[in-house]
């Protein structure tokens, strides 16, 4: 048993299995920016190793201490892939695909939560800051609460927060709010994310919102203050300088540039692939701008990376189907023997590839449907430190909050988005720079880093609100 000062909740730990049995630190922003503060605080990760029926013992890893939660193969398809991923995901994402209620599943997803929630009340120290991430997890804060009321807790909401018509469906509605609402602070990416919880919170429980917080009702009879507010993600951004700056990937991105036969203009699309991203949306514009002549093979080609998930679940086999017939449809009809119009690769990279893969690319394509964030946006502006390339950027997104100087889209206009790709490969280099250096400052200014401080500001500035 730890005693840590602050214990991070995720589904996942921050290690990923390496082919010898030991660990490995896992890729992510989420892990850099909150490694240095749990090295300082004393801090313990709890999470699931990721592999199904993998029972592993408490262990130190750079600096942290993991706290791993087993799921059998069972839980993994009830809990995560089943009402994570076939309820909350799509209902969340303003049901771009069917959501499913099955009671098997939420059965499943509260029997986890809770199991998770045990591992962080045992891992936290008296006094100290439980910090739980993510949709999976939404009940986590409640539970944490029933057994530790000395600890101060928050909640990030790392997807978007629905409208309450949407939100409505759900029959366990009210059990969620209840389990959100046990955080003192509740972050989410975009202010109206923040402001539809808020009105879900008034519709379903008749609780007093204001700006200053959500007047919530312990069980005690007392009432304390919680604050839901957005708290927008970012990236590591000086390692994706840094990386940009490395010879070898600089050569690295021209070799790809050469690989692609030196179109004149390279577009570059970057997801999971999940309905949300919008990749069918964005090969449809580009589709059309070659069958009218707009875009031409030799000038100008796609690189889409599609990178494999969520494999098991039936939307997103039927996706993969859909993608692959739309990719040899296009090249079918406009390949040439020495140049492409799509290179689809359905596959994940190393951050050293992605990079250069952003160097070479002249039009970043971000077309979500809906998004939280969308990290790749901000990937791609840290790495153009040449001021150059242009960005094509979902409303839907995050990120469309922050990044005022992108080409913003509505992918759903397909007419629309097809003269923003338009604009973008017509854009002056003056233009570009001027657009860009204002992207950069914005993404280096307010980096995972400044994400981090921040939300554990609130939560400090909460715990001494609460506790006078």
């Amino acid at each position: 048993m730890s005693h840590a000062d602050l214990v991070v909740v995720a589904n996942r730990l921050p290690v990923d299995r390496d082919d010898e049995g030991g660990w490995r630190p896992s890729p992510g922003g989420l892990v850099a920016a909150l490694e240095p503060v749990m090295r300082h605080a004393d801090g313990a990760w709890v999470g699931w190793p990721g592999q199904p029926d993998l029972h592993v013992d408490e262990f130190d890893f750079s600096g942290m201490h993991l706290v791993p939660v087993g799921l059998s193969e069972h839980e993994v398809a009830d809990y995560y892939e089943g009402f994570s991923n076939g309820t909350i995901w799509p209902l969340y994402h303003d049901v771009i695909a069917a959501p499913r209620y099955r009671r098997d599943w939420w059965n499943a997803y509260v029997e986890v939560n809770q199991r998770f929630a045990d591992a962080a009340a045992r891992a936290a120290a008296p006094n100290a800051t439980v910090w739980v991430q993510d949709y999976q997890l939404q009940l986590v804060p409640q539970l944490v609460r029933a057994q530790r009321p000395d600890v101060t807790i928050g909640y990030f909401h790392h997807i978007p927060f629905p409208a309450y018509g949407l939100f409505s469906q759900l029959p366990w509605r009210r059990q969620v709010l209840e389990g959100l609402l046990g955080a003192d602070v509740i972050g989410f990416q975009r202010t109206a994310d923040a402001s539809n919880f808020a009105r879900a919170v008034h519709r379903q429980l008749r609780y007093e919102t204001r700006a200053s917080g959500i007047r919530v009702r312990n069980e005690d009879g007392t009432q304390r203050l919680a604050l839901a507010k957005a708290f927008p993600i970012s990236i590591d951004a000086a390692a994706y300088v840094e990386l940009a700056q490395r010879d070898d990937i600089r050569r690295r991105a021209a070799e790809i540039r050469a690989e692609l036969g030196n179109p004149e203009k390279i577009f570059l699309g970057v997801d999971r692939l999940d309905y949300t991203k919008g990749i069918r949306h964005r090969m449809e514009a580009i589709g059309e701008l070659f069958d009218e002549g707009r875009l031409s093979v030799e000038r100008a080609t796609l690189v889409q990376v599609a990178s494999p998930s969520r494999e098991r679940v039936d939307a997103y086999a039927q996706l993969r189907d859909e993608i692959e017939q739309v990719v040899g449809r296009i090249n079918g009809t406009h390949d040439t023997m020495e140049h492409t119009a799509i290179r689809y690769l359905h596959q994940a990279f190393p951050r050293e590839e992605m990079v250069a893969l952003y160097l070479a690319a002249d039009v970043m394509l971000v077309t979500a449907l809906r998004d939280g964030m969308n990290l790749v946006a901000k990937e791609y502006v840290a790495s153009r430190t040449d001021n150059q390339g242009v960005l094509v950027l979902s409303e839907f997104a995050g990120a469309a909050d922050e990044l005022s100087t992108a080409i913003r889209v509505n992918p759903h206009d397909i007419e629309g988005m097809k003269d923003a790709i338009m604009d973008a490969v017509e854009m002056p280099p003056t233009e570009q720079r001027k657009r860009m250096r204002k992207l950069r400052h914005r993404v280096q200014e307010h980096d995972v880093v400044a994400w981090s401080r921040g939300f554990l500001t609130a939560l400090a500035r909460s715990r001494k609100a609460n506790a006078s």
